[in-house]
């Protein structure tokens, strides 16, 4: 994830990046290890940024304590979608879903469906809906598959993202032993928060992200509300109503940048491999009294 930066910069217009995985590696280690036994390339990824407000560490601080593991309760919540859902994968077909790249241009979605599960495709881009969302509630299970090269670590291993709003992601990262910078792990909110514990499944099993998302809110250019996100990680709580600080592909520090109320979101294309399944989101449109 070295170049992760220009990677993801056109997510304000058109984005997406097309994978990088097989492209790049870094050298073997033990894995657990602790971030000071590591080789820094280790943990190579996007470069520090500035220091976060409120916390003493700075974006993508190489000394920032990893998350404790815990292990979630089994079996893993897997919930259907509701009768008010949009259901984007069921398993069967990317109908709900276009190919974004490097050259911003959208083509038919190239990822490979079976076996009721979608998965990254080299050099095919990311995944953008068709239809645009702001405040939402989303499901969606995830997994890195066995076989991933041993002398790929960190960032180059399992490597997507669930980038809401093209904006605001949410990492997806193999997680379960293996070590980056504390705020690019799986269920961190990218440079800005790591998950308050790690919940992570082994490779070759699924977890859950079950999302909560109010977007913020934009009078012409000027900020009203920043945006809140909780989430739910293999039913555990790893962010409770956390305030954004804004778009999380930016440095040195998220920013917020003027936005419609609803835009389509995205599954990272990025250092694979990935597979996706039982992805539906429901609009959240307040009391209806």
């Amino acid at each position: 994830m070295s170049n992760r930066r220009n990677f993801i910069k056109l997510l304000s217009s058109i984005p997406f990046a097309e994978p990088l995985f097989g492209l790049a590696q870094a050298p073997t280690v033990p894995m657990g290890a602790a971030p000071g036994q590591m080789p820094p390339d280790q943990m190579a990824g996007s470069p520090v940024g500035d220091p976060l407000p409120g916390q003493p560490w700075k974006v993508h601080d190489r000394t920032r304590p990893q998350a404790r593991k815990v292990a979630p309760g089994m079996p893993l919540p897997t919930p259907g979608p509701a009768s008010d859902a949009v259901v984007l994968f069921d398993g069967k077909d990317l109908s709900q879903w276009e190919s974004i790249g490097r050259d911003r241009k959208v083509t038919e979605p190239k990822w490979k469906v079976e076996n009721g599960y979608m998965e990254m495709v080299r050099r095919s881009g990311s995944l953008i809906t068709k239809e645009a969302f702001g405040d939402c509630q989303l499901h969606l299970e995830w997994m890195t598959p066995t076989g991933t090269p041993p002398e790929r670590r960190g960032q180059m291993r399992g490597n997507s993202g669930v980038i809401l709003m093209r904006r605001y992601e949410i990492q997806v990262l193999s997680s379960y032993d293996n070590i980056t910078y504390a705020d690019g792990a799986a269920g961190g909110i990218y440079g800005l928060y790591p998950p308050m514990v790690n919940p992570c499944r082994p490779e070759g099993e699924w977890n859950t992200y079950d999302i909560v998302f109010k977007a913020p809110r934009f009078n012409g250019n000027e900020l009203t509300t920043p945006a809140f996100l909780t989430l739910f990680f293999n039913g555990l709580v790893v962010h409770d109503h956390v305030e954004l600080l804004g778009n999380t592909d930016t440095l040195p520090i998220a920013k917020y940048e003027p936005h419609p109320s609803e835009e389509p979101f995205l599954l990272q294309g990025h250092a694979g491999p990935v597979r996706y399944r039982n992805i539906w989101i429901r609009r959240l449109k307040g009391y209806d009294v």
